[in-house]
């Protein structure tokens, strides 16, 4: 997504905390303000059994709904977050070229840079089509984004509903170099416009946890 990364920092919208922890439930994700890069994925409260979550629908669009915030990572460093798919997109298009940077599920975590917004930086955990789970490699539009493969490939039952945990302050330190102690933004994105392809997700509560242990 062709400064994807660096519009996301530009959007501001209000959540709850609670005392050791912050969580967003699905409803609130939704109120998260919208993002258009490339006309616009449909996204909407349903259920997944007796959950809720946000549904996302792509046709050769991106777009994305994305909070700024800041987020202690001192306080809550874990990421928790579930999430599914309809599945994976064909062809052999490579993820690490702009002409494959679409994934069925996406989220970011951005740290701005302060006065100076070339110091932003992202990450982005994705589920990927061919690139292997734990694979990681800069964004193709901008090295300040850096994308990690948590998922790939078909999910191994219909929507493929799973649970992800990821230790922020870690991936910073690994895939930027960076020691932070807060975010300033979070998104999600399902988005297939560089394909010209359709795609389905659907994202549960996201939630910022202690480190355990």
């Amino acid at each position: 997504m062709a400064l994807a990364g660096a519009a996301l920092v530009l959007l501001s919208l209000a959540a709850h905390s609670e005392a050791d922890s912050l969580a967003f439930t699905p409803a609130d994700i939704l109120d998260w303000r919208p993002e258009t890069f490339q006309g616009e994925t449909r996204y909407e409260v349903a259920d997944v059994g007796a959950m809720a979550a946000v549904r996302a629908s792509c046709k050769a669009s991106a777009s994305g709904l994305v909070l700024e915030r800041r987020i202690d990572l001192a306080k809550t460093p874990v990421v928790e977050w579930s999430w599914g798919i309809e599945g994976v997109f064909e062809g052999e298009a490579d993820e690490a070229r702009k002409e494959g940077d679409d994934y069925p599920a996406r989220l970011y975590f951005v740290k701005k840079g302060g006065f100076n917004p070339f110091a932003t930086r992202a990450i982005n955990y994705v589920w990927a089509s061919a690139k292997p789970a734990g694979a990681d490699w800069p964004n193709a539009y901008t090295s300040k984004a850096h994308i990690v493969a948590v998922r790939s490939g078909p999910p191994q039952a219909p929507m493929g509903w799973v649970t992800e945990r990821r230790n922020l302050r870690d991936d910073f330190k690994r895939y930027h170099g960076l020691d932070i102690d807060a975010i300033d933004a979070v998104a999600i994105m399902t988005d297939c416009d560089n394909r010209a392809a359709m795609a389905s997700a659907w994202y549960g509560g996201v939630r910022f946890l202690p480190e355990e242990g």
